[in-house]
C-alpha cells in the first residue's frame, strides 16, 4: 500500500479506529516519526476502533499504558529508554499476546520488537497534515494495512 494521507487529527482517529476494528489478539503496530507526528493520536484511534471508552494519553513519562476494550491495547512509549536491555525488561511481547501492541519510538527497541508487524512513519507535510507510510512485515500486517484502505 502506498502512503496515506491525513488532513488533522481527527482523519489521524479515523484511520487508528480502522486499525483497532481490524485487530485481532498479537498484532504489533509501531509508531515512529517525530515529537507531534501524531502517533499518539493514532493510538486514541486504535483504542476507540478496540471500543475503549476511556482517554488515551501520551505515555511519554509512563512506559506502558493498558486500555481494555474488545481486545487489551498495550501501549508502550520507548521514548525514554537508553538501552536494549531496559526494552527487554519490559518483555512487550510476551505480556502483550493476548492484546494488541503499539509502540512508538520503536527505533529504540528495535531488535527485540516481534518481527512479524505494521509499522507506521508519520511525516509532518503541515502544521495540521501528515504523509504516514505504511510497512508490513507478515500476513497479518498486511491483513491490517488493508484496513487502512479507503
Amino acid at each position: 500500500m502506498s502512503a496515506l494521507t491525513s488532513s488533522g487529527p481527527e482523519e489521524t482517529r479515523k484511520l487508528g479506529e480502522a486499525l483497532g476494528q481490524a485487530a485481532e489478539a498479537g498484532d504489533v503496530i509501531l509508531l515512529s516519526g517525530e515529537l507531534g507526528a501524531g502517533k499518539t493520536v493514532l493510538v486514541q484511534g486504535i483504542a476507540r476502533g478496540l471500543r475503549f471508552e476511556g482517554p488515551v494519553s501520551s505515555k511519554s513519562f509512563v512506559l506502558l499504558g493498558e486500555y481494555a476494550g474488545r481486545l487489551t491495547l498495550y501501549h508502550a512509549d520507548l521514548y525514554r529508554l537508553d538501552s536494549t536491555e531496559e526494552i527487554e525488561d519490559l518483555a512487550l511481547e510476551e505480556i502483550s499476546s493476548d492484546g494488541v501492541l503499539v509502540v512508538e519510538w520503536p527505533e529504540r527497541g528495535d531488535v527485540v520488537l516481534p518481527e512479524e508487524r505494521l509499522t507506521l512513519r508519520f511525516e509532518v507535510t503541515g502544521p495540521e497534515t501528515r504523509l504516514i507510510v505504511p510497512e508490513a512485515t507478515g500476513a497479518r500486517a498486511q491483513a491490517l494495512t488493508e484496513a487502512l484502505g479507503r
